[in-house]
Parts: C-alpha cells; structure tokens; sequence
C-alpha cells in the first residue's frame, strides 16, 4: 500500500494480523469474515478490501453463493439481497483496478522497450 493511504494500509495490516493469529485455517477465516461483513450490511469498500484475501485462500464465487444461502436463515431477505449487490459491485470494482494496473504495467513496459530501441 502506498504510504500516503494510511487507512487503507491500517486495515489490511489488521487483516494481515487477524489471519496471522487466527486460530482458523485461512479459508474458513475468510469465510467467517465475509458471513460477518453480510451480517453487519458492510457496505461494497468492506468487501473490495477483503477481496484480494478471499481469493488468495481459494474462495470461489460458488462459495460466497454457498454462504449467502447458509447464512440467509439468520439474516433475512433484504441483507442477503443488500450483500448480493455489494459483492457484485465490489468484484466489478476489483477487476477493473486489475485491468488498470495490467494496462499500466504493459504501457510501462512498452515505454521501456521502446526507450531501449532508441538507444
């Protein structure tokens, strides 16, 4: 995280540790804080920062279908709709950054094949 995001770089050092001390395996801890962010009608920032995490420790779009329909029986309705929406809007949302950052990276790259030639 660039140092002139000290929130943004505060709450995935909290992530970081929370996995870290965790007594869960990295999955199932993943999957605990998603049920929780759809328990608290987390808004779509709280899902785009859990995101990248989910992903690394193998949660599957099936999964978090599989965890909205357990969790449904407790929560009700409207959050399972709220968090459908949420998670929809933040996936779009990470894979644009990612298309972003790829893009940058290969204009970077052309910059610098090109740099070379001309030398």
């Amino acid at each position: 995280m660039p140092s002139d995001q000290p929130v943004m770089t505060a709450l995935a050092e909290i992530t970081a540790v929370s996995l870290i001390e965790g007594t869960l395996p990295a999955r199932e801890h993943m999957v605990a804080r998603l049920a929780a962010l759809v328990a608290v009608d987390a808004p779509t920032a709280s899902y785009v920062m859990n995101a990248n995490t989910a992903a690394e420790t193998g949660i599957t779009v099936a999964d978090v279908q599989g965890l909205l329909v357990a969790v449904a029986p407790i929560v009700g309705t409207a959050r399972i709709v709220s968090a459908a929406e949420r998670i929809t809007e933040a996936l779009g949302f990470v894979i644009e950054l990612a298309v972003a950052e790829l893009a940058a990276e290969l204009e970077a790259e052309e910059a610098a094949a090109e740099s070379a030639d001309e030398r």
